[in-house]
């Protein structure tokens, strides 16, 4: 089990590894001058010299990338004139760093991941994280618990009332579910419940968590917000829930302990509920997992059409900016999100299941 879980460990590091790469040098080949960005179209060189001296791009793309790489990892090199004599890298930039060994005129230490600072607004990136991912895991949950909820009770009734009007308006809305883009439903649910209907529904088409009162005094939970988001995000994993339960389901009421607990005289509705659905939700539970991770990642779309201040409007807002370091840290901390999730899974099923640490 150590083996197995070291060896998804490595997986993991070596996923990040090129991830970090390929977004390194992508944001650093793409058109813009994020000096000129700063400092406005008509400053001088001189003043953009400057900036792009203080920013590190004037020096050669490789020696950029090993000090990115090495701002990223936790254990860090660092030259003597770097480190005061209580080992603290820049207080305002990289915070405590815990000093390991020194070997020559170098200092290894221990530190928490650096991801710069916004190129427009000055703030580290991991502040402007912090304040943006709650919103956007608040967003997710919701969604992941609406889809597995509501595609638990659409899966049942589409089993039990096989080639019904039921199972055949469920497979319409599963297909229809799976084949709306984001971006599209968003704007069409956001017309239609917060325009058209918005008399009845009473909802609002932008708005985030947080709602400031009619007085500017204070800020209030705003959880009608949150209805029209995270059903748009919620119905691709309905969708497909909805159906992995109903056939799971239908393959769990073929097996012969079914059989045998209706000839003992239990009624088919007990049979569903307490014999038959609790091993059908195994792959359901497995697939929501996959999706809840999905979720965490790919709100941009949804979160940019609700103007919902979470890691999708962050990411927008960098990109439209050319606010690089942003778009780069949300991206990489987005990754290490993912790869997290899934080391955590594999290693849950390989404790599980033995046969998973065979493959």
């Amino acid at each position: 089990m150590l083996t197995y879980s070291l060896k998804r460990l490595l997986y993991g590091l070596l996923v990040l590894l090129g991830v970090v790469v390929f977004v390194f040098f992508l944001f650093n080949v793409l058109p813009g001058d994020p000096a000129r960005m700063m400092l406005g179209q008509q400053a001088d060189e001189e003043s953009i010299a400057i900036i792009n001296r203080d920013l590190g791009r004037d020096k050669p793309l490789a020696v950029q990338f090993l000090s990115y790489l090495n701002d990223l990892s936790p254990l860090s090199f660092h030259n003597n004139s770097d480190v005061s004599h209580h080992f603290y890298l820049d207080p305002e930039k990289y915070g405590p760093v815990l000093h390991l060994f020194s070997c020559g005129h170098t200092i290894v230490v221990f530190k928490w991941p650096y991801l710069r600072r916004s190129y427009q607004s000055r703030r580290p990136v991991s502040d402007i994280i912090s304040s943006a991912f709650p919103q956007t895991a608040v967003l997710a949950l919701t969604a992941m618990a609406f889809a597995l909820l509501a595609g638990i009770v659409l899966g049942v009734l589409s089993a039990v009332y096989r080639d019904t009007w039921i199972d055949r308006l469920s497979l319409l809305l599963s297909t229809l579910g799976m084949s709306l883009p984001s971006f599209f439903a968003a704007i069409l649910i956001a017309w239609l419940f917060a325009y058209l209907l918005a008399d009845w529904t009473h909802l609002n088409m932008f708005g985030n968590l947080y709602a400031v009162d009619d007085y500017g005094t204070g800020r209030h939970l705003a959880l009608k917000n949150l209805i029209l988001p995270a059903f748009t995000l919620g119905i691709r994993p309905l969708a497909t829930l909805s159906q992995l339960t109903k056939n799971s389901l239908l393959d769990a009421l073929s097996q012969d302990y079914v059989r045998t607990a209706r000839a003992k005289g239990l009624s088919y509705r007990r049979v569903v509920v307490h014999h038959a659905l609790r091993n059908a939700l195994n792959p359901v539970i497995t697939s929501a997992s996959g999706w809840l991770a999905s979720l965490l990642a790919g709100a941009v779309f949804v979160e940019y059409v609700f103007d919902w201040k979470g890691m999708g409007v962050v990411i927008v807002d960098g990109l439209e900016k050319y606010d690089f370091p942003v778009v780069m840290g949300t991206i990489l901390f987005i990754c290490v999100l993912l790869v997290l999730i899934n080391i955590i899974t594999d290693i849950l099923y390989a404790w599980l299941d033995p046969r998973v640490r065979l493959q």
